[in-house]
């Protein structure tokens, strides 16, 4: 028994360590060489500070890689973290790169241009995200209700955490936060908590300090993390209460936003 729980603490550790030094070395290699060069990836802050986005392509891809790997997980968990965390990082990169100059936020503006004709990159995540979340809930349930809740869970949480991405340390800190319980969980939640959060805290120093921020690129893909460790975690209770929260913090989305700021 006590071998057991030492392996369970040593496989949470093993996740959390290794998401931070993966997204550390990514950090650090895409400062030096970024891809399209450096303007490409820098943007004005809310105080008009010139930062860049590398921390968002580097969580994202620090905590695919610590989800997927963390030791003794299911094989259908790694791919369902493996799709859902990249999804939601490479739609949210999408939007950061090509969608910079759109005024339009929220469901209703990229809905109400879609309804136009107009496919925005705001619409491109939705429905990316949106479809990532589903397929990978669907790998990680068995009843086609918690398949959609699943989803709804994974989308909700990715969109979650990109609502509080409004000040320096917000969603970061929210990462921190909102994914210790889940270190105490049993079964798959607990790396697949602990991966999201050794991403998040190798950049909270960069972050506070106002040198760079996750984007949307590391918001969605932090967030779909901690909706996966909640989904493994769940039982169709935990998933309906959990998913009626979100849907309620994504109407309310620019009251949750103005929030985060004003802490």
């Amino acid at each position: 028994m006590v071998a057991v729980a030492g392996n369970k603490v040593l496989g949470r550790i093993s996740a959390l360590l290794g998401a931070a030094g993966a997204t550390r070395a990514t950090y650090t290699a895409l400062r030096k060489r970024p891809p399209g060069g450096a303007v490409r990836w820098e943007r004005k802050n809310y105080a008009g500070r010139t930062v860049h986005l590398h921390a968002g392509l580097a969580t994202a891809a620090g905590t695919a890689l610590a989800a997927a790997t963390a030791p003794r997980l299911p094989a259908r968990t790694r791919t369902a973290a493996a799709l859902a965390v990249l999804a939601a990082g490479g739609c949210g990169a999408y939007d950061d790169v090509f969608g910079a100059d759109d005024p339009r936020r929220g469901f209703r503006a990229h809905l109400s241009a879609l309804k136009d004709g107009e496919v925005t990159t705001g619409a491109v995540k939705l429905f990316g995200i949106g479809a990532a979340g589903l397929a990978a809930g669907a790998l990680l349930k068995e009843r086609p209700a918690d398949k959609l809740l699943a989803g709804v869970v994974i989308a909700g949480s990715a969109h979650l955490v990109n609502l509080l991405d409004v000040r320096p340390g917000r969603a970061v800190g929210a990462v921190l936060a909102l994914g210790a319980p889940g270190l105490l969980r049993r079964g798959p939640a607990g790396p697949l908590s602990a991966a999201p959060i050794g991403a998040a805290a190798a950049v909270l120093g960069d972050d506070l300090g106002e040198r760079t921020m996750i984007g949307d690129a590391g918001a969605h893909a932090l967030g779909a993390a901690l909706g996966l460790a909640i989904v493994t975690g769940n039982d169709r209770r935990g998933l309906a209460a959990h998913a009626a929260g979100l849907i309620a913090a994504a109407a309310a989305g620019d009251r949750v936003s103005r929030t985060a700021a004003a802490i």
